[in-house]
């Protein structure tokens, strides 16, 4: 391509970016692929109104009540009543509200929905999106703080998707509407306010990682708000002059190692960081895959194996801080 033909894709691509919060940049993608596929359908509590992110403003007056359905206040009917609509042919969102909530609709998600395909024999499909809201939630405590991510990417069946930008959950939104089998989609709680450029007409395929920083001292892993987090520690080593190759994996199941794998290779070394709790998080999964195929040094760090406590102080010890990823990877590096 010439400079010219550069300089005017460049120019087109600015004029097309639009700024959105991350609840934004979700209700324009879910309104996108409503438009463009009457099988869309989205169902739970308070939908109606916008949901309680506001991640559905205007969609119920835009397509009615008999696409965006307001139900009872039942998890397992909401989820039960999703997979039904996935297997008759619809493409249903199914909202849980918190990812804490949908623990009362498991069993129509893990014996239903992630089975369906394998057990008869592919003549039944379940292309749902489940939104279960996760992370911490700014002093709500144990049961609506939880970050359960693994538990999703352990279950076969399934993918699952945690976005961390505006961006990202515009484009991995709509490419979870288009996967033709169930999406566990976490958003974080306390993102939905965050702003940031979006070009609605930017692709990203499920499974692809994004470089954020680049650097050779060692690769950093994370992904959802904890990514934010890693950032901040990036910045105070990189006035230390130490470089990290920050990768945001965006895509839990499928994860993309080819990315995580080549950095390892370059860094030698690894830091996974996560918001959920250290013991049998994603983190090992992703350590143990990287040392077995790279023999690069790993380290991991998570938050400890208690409940999310509701006073401030408590709450804190259940949070990663951008100083404890700055001393992990000194020690690291060390």
């Amino acid at each position: 391509m010439d400079m010219g033909s550069a300089a005017a894709g460049a120019g087109a691509r600015a004029e097309s970016t639009i700024e959105l919060s991350y609840a934004e940049a979700a209700a324009l993608a879910v309104r996108r692929e409503m438009e463009a596929d009457p099988r869309v359908v989205v169902l739970g509590e308070d939908v109606g109104r916008g949901g309680i992110f506001g991640q559905y403003k205007g969609l119920q007056q835009h397509f009615g009540s008999e696409r965006v359905i307001d139900t009872p206040i039942s998890e397992a009917a909401i989820m039960g009543a999703g997979v039904g609509m996935a297997l008759a042919g619809l493409r249903p969102v199914v909202e849980m509200r918190v990812v804490d909530f949908a623990l009362c609709g498991m069993d129509e998600l893990v014996n239903q929905a992630a089975k369906n395909r394998f057990m008869f024999g592919g003549q039944g499909r379940v292309p749902l999106v489940a939104r279960m809201p996760g992370g911490i939630w700014d002093a709500s405590a144990a049961q609506h703080s939880q970050s359960l991510e693994a538990w999703f990417a352990h279950l076969p069946g399934v993918v699952v998707v945690c976005p961390s930008t505006p961006q990202d959950n515009h484009s991995l939104m709509r490419a979870a509407l288009r996967c033709g089998d169930p999406v566990v989609y976490i958003e974080h709680k306390t993102l939905w306010g965050t702003r940031g450029a979006v070009d609605p007409s930017l692709d990203i395929a499920l499974g692809q990682a994004a470089r954020v920083r680049r650097g050779n001292a060692l690769t950093l892993v994370s992904w959802s708000r904890q990514m934010h987090v890693c950032a901040a520690a990036c910045d105070t080593l990189a006035a230390e002059g130490i470089e990290m190759d920050l990768i945001d994996l965006r895509t839990l199941w499928p994860w993309d190692r080819e990315t995580v794998l080549a950095s390892c290779a370059r860094t030698g070394r690894l830091l996974v960081v996560h918001e959920a709790v250290q013991a049998a998080g994603f983190g090992a999964e992703i350590a143990a895959t990287a040392a077995e195929a790279t023999g690069c040094r790993v380290a991991r760090l998570g938050a400890p194996r208690i409940p999310v406590g509701y006073a401030p102080v408590l709450e804190a010890q259940s949070r990663v801080s951008a100083e404890q990823i700055a001393r992990a990877a000194r020690s690291l590096l060390g």
